[in-house]
């Protein structure tokens, strides 16, 4: 029973003890008190022990003792929306300091649609109908102003862009192929192919599939690039036109088409062929970097040629002649690790053809194989398919089978293993050799767009489309996309496992190596300073995970609405400080 009236308060008690075993231990209490005083002195009384409460329920009972007025949280403060935000605010961010919405075209509701489906290829790549769907579950769609289109109205949108290409491809062939950003005036082309549905593109036909997809329809496209990978220009013909007639088409196309009145086009050897170069001549303005093939570099090994192995005693590159190819350089290569790859793979496919073909022996000796030309047909499809046609030689009958391998062929090839030679229009007093093996190597940088393009962060295939513009839509938004991924790597790079400062070999012939900060930051998963490593898709996708809140503050339906980012993780921070943007809370 209380002894008195009049006012009570929480009192909070911390009591700790150190036990026999030195381990501290610590008693918290909680007390219902009065105070008061009595004859001059003040005391106090407890009212309540409270120390079996939850913390939650004291914190409730002082803050309602001290004249705060509780109400259910929902009742305050109401999150009505919350909608995936920090990687399409990125992507955005990233295009507009490019200048890509300028570049586009006039602001219009077709050029934000145009914008929001490159942005959209980059952050979450799909069909046009699955893209609409998911852009209406992000702030994209709001803030850009689609998220009412219609598929009718996106389709209208790519048409624009197609009529545009042309436009905005010379403007990036200005800013990365003029001679004030490419001194060296060079320019990386390659082609690749990807498989089509349905079958009333007129730009599908069957042909040689890099997709392995040997039974489906195909288009073909070329991209251009500067030097170090960014894309330039993307062309698509149709799926059954040949390498060297594309790149015939293609390099004069793109050569009326941006003035390239002085540029060095870097193809491999399958593209730039001599019957290439030929029409390259006439064509007039365009160099070369590419490769001999086979063949070509056997005749420059020949007993009286240029080509001798002694020029490889003592370094792995040495510069030839050859009245053959007059006003051009032959830089020959040897690479060791290549050589002994070539060495061992053929020396695996030398067995197993031996393998297959003894067992055709066989079936012939003991009259189960009949025939020569069932048997021609068997041992073919052997030879064939490890294509070790060139080092045999097939004896075939009615009813027997031989086979023996072709041992100076073989050592004539492998005599050769390793061996590359480049030629190029491009004169000494511009680049020395070992630059222009560079020069050659830095194809791998459009091939790295091509995997980033098909399949690694674009998805370019498979097509849907069924009309020649809207396809040639489709991968001109691939390319725009691929343009952005380019920068959005490369500013990235702290945060995912791209390798930032490779070293430059100081043998340009030697396989390329990655700096001692990406083997830990690979190894460990995390970088320097401790974060997890990201790969740019999971970047990506944790930048989604900042959202865009509707809170509704009050019970009232009528009560505003207040858009509020949530809290940024470090890594988002770091990612935003990375392309040198702050956190904008809308996009526009």
């Amino acid at each position: 029973m209380m002894k008195r009236g009049g006012a009570v308060h929480v009192v909070r008690v911390v009591k700790s003890h150190t036990d026999k075993h030195g381990q501290e231990r610590v008693y918290r209490s909680a007390y219902l008190r009065r105070t008061y005083r009595e004859g001059g002195k003040v005391r106090n009384e407890t009212v309540a022990n409270l120390s079996a409460l939850p913390g939650h329920v004291v914190d409730f009972i002082d803050a309602g003792l001290k004249g705060r007025h509780l109400v259910p949280a929902d009742a305050v403060a109401t999150i009505t929306r919350s909608l995936p935000h920090g990687h399409v605010a990125a992507v955005f961010a990233q295009a507009k300091a490019l200048g890509i919405p300028a570049l586009l075209g006039p602001a219009c509701g077709q050029r934000d649609l145009a914008l929001a489906l490159v942005i959209a290829r980059v952050c979450r790549p799909g069909s046009k109908l699955a893209t609409t769907r998911w852009w209406a579950d992000t702030t994209l769609a709001e803030d850009l102003g689609v998220a009412g289109a219609t598929t009718d109205e996106v389709y209208a949108a790519m048409d624009w862009l197609a009529g545009r290409q042309e436009t905005i491809e010379k403007a990036l062939a200005k800013r990365h192929l003029s001679p004030e950003a490419n001194p060296d005036r060079l320019a990386l082309f390659d082609l690749s192919s990807s498989w089509v549905t349905g079958h009333k593109c007129p730009l599908a036909a069957r042909g040689y599939s890099r997709d392995g997809k040997k039974g489906l329809e195909q288009i073909e496209y070329g991209l251009l690039t500067d030097p170090e990978g960014r894309p330039v220009s993307v062309r698509v013909v149709p799926g059954n036109t040949a390498d060297p007639a594309a790149f015939e088409a293609l390099a004069k196309d793109f050569k009326t088409r941006y003035g390239l009145a002085d540029m060095v086009m870097v193809g491999d050897r399958g593209m730039i062929t001599s019957a290439r170069i030929e029409q390259l001549k006439e064509l007039g303005g365009l160099g070369w970097v590419t490769a001999l093939r086979a063949p070509a570099i056997q005749a420059l090994a020949a007993d009286d040629g240029p080509l001798q192995m002694s020029l490889f005693d003592e370094q792995d590159l040495a510069e030839i002649a050859h009245p053959d190819y007059p006003g051009e350089r032959l830089i020959a290569c040897r690479n060791p690790l290549l050589a002994a790859e070539r060495a061992r793979k053929r020396t695996a496919l030398l067995a197993a053809t031996d393998t297959e073909l003894a067992k055709i022996t066989a079936a012939a000796e003991a009259g189960r194989l009949k025939d020569a030309g069932k048997i021609g047909v068997r041992a073919g499809k052997v030879v064939g398919r490890y294509k070790m046609e060139k080092h045999y030689t097939l004896t075939i009958g009615d009813t027997s089978f031989a086979y023996a391998r072709n041992e100076e062929q073989i050592a004539a090839e492998a005599a050769l293993d390793g061996i590359y030679i480049i030629r190029t229009t491009i004169q000494d007093t511009h680049m020395d050799a070992g630059q222009v093996v560079a020069t050659y190597k830095s194809l791998a940088n459009v091939e790295r767009d091509f995997r980033s393009i098909k399949a690694i962060d674009l998805d370019l295939r498979p097509i849907h489309h069924h009309t020649e513009t809207r396809v040639r839509a489709h991968v001109f938004i691939c390319m725009l996309a691929a343009y952005l991924t380019w920068h959005l790597r490369r500013a990235w790079a702290p945060l995912t496992f791209t390798d930032e400062n490779r070293p430059e070999p100081e043998n340009p012939v030697a396989p390329a190596k990655r700096s001692a900060a990406a083997q830990t930051k690979a190894s460990r998963r995390t970088t320097p300073d401790g974060h997890p490593a990201h790969s740019f898709r999971s970047l990506l996708d944790h930048l989604g995970t900042l959202t865009r809140n509707e809170i509704r503050y009050g019970a009232e339906e009528t009560a505003p609405l207040i858009p509020t980012l949530a809290v940024p993780t470090p890594i988002q921070h770091k990612a935003f400080d990375l392309i040198g943007q702050s956190f904008p809370l809308t996009l526009k």
